[in-house]
């Protein structure tokens, strides 16, 4: 629990476990990514979608947090909101302690050099009219290179590191296949050598041998060039096997994040406990208790009193306060063990 006298932004924000060595790379306060609903013959605004609502993270160097929920959660708008590749309604971003949440897009160019993005269509996300050298080589071009044999000897190196052969670079987007795609759009990402990925679902257009591959193959990156991840997924086992840290969202916010490690053996929160136990179990001889939740995902557009969950919650119904105090209270995300943050009013209790 945070110190008394502590600020309100210092007692509710998530305080990674700091490794030593490892300085903070990324800090987001308060982030918020509304689309405007219009009506009408004159479409008016009469509401807001409410992807991303309040979302505050640290992300250090070296590190990979991983991103997970059901799909409309928030994971990708968020993911895309901290690049600027959307702009966010409202809250702050700090890229290595500077604010770049409202600075204008020439001095935002200079920033994206560090800041890449790994899209989840390996398909849709390359241009079928460029080859792959003008595909991977664009960054450099856009960054200054104007030399073309310089961009050619990098995209050749790059191409390599991802595992594919350096006279690919004349080829076509439509002569690979699934995998193959993806590591093109992964050297796209490495080509700039940035400091930060955000990995939106990267794997999950691929075979299930393809992933390991292509997972494996994001670890080794990592490790050979000190990365940061961000790995958007919906798989909680995927993400586990990259992940140090572990964000659960549900419409539109953090309702856990612990250390990988920790978020399995000791989930907190029940929607976290629902996804767990969603996971397969490899064993067939073993059977995992299935927590199935009820009703229908809220709407972002209109999302229930207090605690989101509350209306789909196995705990709150067991313990008959879906219309008390889950309805009247919004729970704060806060530390109830070390590194382990959790937004429910009963946190770590089972149904």
């Amino acid at each position: 629990m945070a110190a008394t006298g502590a600020t309100h932004e210092e007692a509710t924000a998530p305080r990674p476990v700091v490794i030593p060595g490892q300085e903070q790379l990324l800090r987001v306060r308060g982030l918020r990514k509304y689309f405007p609903v219009r009506s009408g013959f004159l479409q008016r605004t009469i509401g807001f979608i409410k992807a991303v609502d309040g979302v505050d993270v640290d992300v250090l160097q070296g590190e990979t947090l991983g991103l997970v929920g059901e799909s409309g959660c928030g994971k990708s708008t968020l993911g895309r909101s901290i690049l600027r590749l959307i702009e966010p309604t409202d809250g702050t971003i700090e890229f290595e302690g500077r604010d770049i949440t409202h600075i204008r897009q020439r001095a935002m160019k200079a920033v994206r050099g560090d800041m890449q993005m790994i899209f989840q269509d390996p398909i849709g996300s390359l241009n079928p009219r460029m080859s792959v050298g003008d595909i991977i080589g664009e960054g450099l071009l856009v960054h200054g290179i104007r030399r073309r044999r310089q961009r050619e000897n990098t995209v050749r190196e790059v191409l390599l590191q991802v595992g594919l052969r350096p006279e690919y670079l004349n080829r076509y987007p439509h002569e690979f296949s699934g995998g193959q795609r993806q590591r093109i759009g992964i050297a796209r990402a490495l080509a700039l050598h940035p400091k930060l990925i955000v990995a939106d679902e990267p794997v999950s257009a691929l075979d299930v041998s393809i992933q390991s591959q292509v997972l494996n193959l994001l670890v080794e990156l990592k490790n050979e060039f000190n990365l940061t991840y961000i790995f958007v997924a919906h798989n909680l086992a995927v993400v586990a096997y990259i992940s140090d840290r572990i964000a659960v969202m549900y419409l539109g916010k953090i309702v856990e994040l612990a250390p990988s490690i920790e978020l399995y053996d000791n989930p907190l929160h029940p929607y976290t406990r629902s996804l767990l136990s969603a996971i397969p179990n490899p064993d067939p001889g073993q059977r995992r208790d299935r927590i199935k939740l009820t009703g229908d995902v809220p709407s972002p557009f209109n999302p229930p009193s207090g605690c989101h969950f509350r209306t789909r919650c196995p705990l709150a119904r067991a313990k008959g306060t879906q219309n008390g105090i889950c309805a009247e209270q919004e729970p704060p995300l806060k530390e109830w063990r070390r590194g382990h943050l959790a937004a429910c009013h009963f946190a770590g209790e089972t149904a």
